[in-house]
């Protein structure tokens, strides 16, 4: 009989990892960097594995960044540390194919190879059939 709902493997955490790496992120609230958390990189990716699999992993604070945009204000921006994107891409990683499945075809917001624009062409594409 399985305890856990989902096993975490250390498989699962180290493409992650990979994944998080190719991104090439900024630093979070620890101040660690790609580079620095590769300085430690087996020990850092055992931590989260196995923080993950026994249920205790909670993620750090994210590091708040003003972006300047083109009109004069300030858009805040959350930067959440290596660890917990590597622990976020291995929930992603996990969930996206299983919910890609049973996702409607008009289903748009925050999906891979979806954006606002198909969204809006779908509409109107809906409006044209139905009118």
């Amino acid at each position: 009989m399985e305890t856990k709902s989902v096993p975490v493997t250390k498989r699962m955490v180290w493409e992650a990892y990979k994944r998080v790496r190719a991104n090439n992120g900024a630093a979070g609230i620890d101040e660690v960097t790609i580079t620095k958390f590769e300085e430690k990189l087996a020990d850092n990716l055992y931590v989260i594995w196995n923080r993950m699999g026994s249920g205790s992993y909670f993620p750090q604070s994210v590091k708040r960044v003003g972006i300047p945009k083109a009109n004069g204000k300030i858009r805040e921006l959350g930067i959440p540390t290596v660890s917990d994107r590597t622990a976020q891409m291995v929930v992603k990683q996990y969930l996206e194919p299983r919910y890609e499945q049973i996702f409607s075809n008009n289903s748009f917001g925050y999906r891979p190879c979806k954006s606002a624009h198909q969204a809006l062409d779908q509409c109107v594409n809906n409006c044209r059939r139905h009118a």
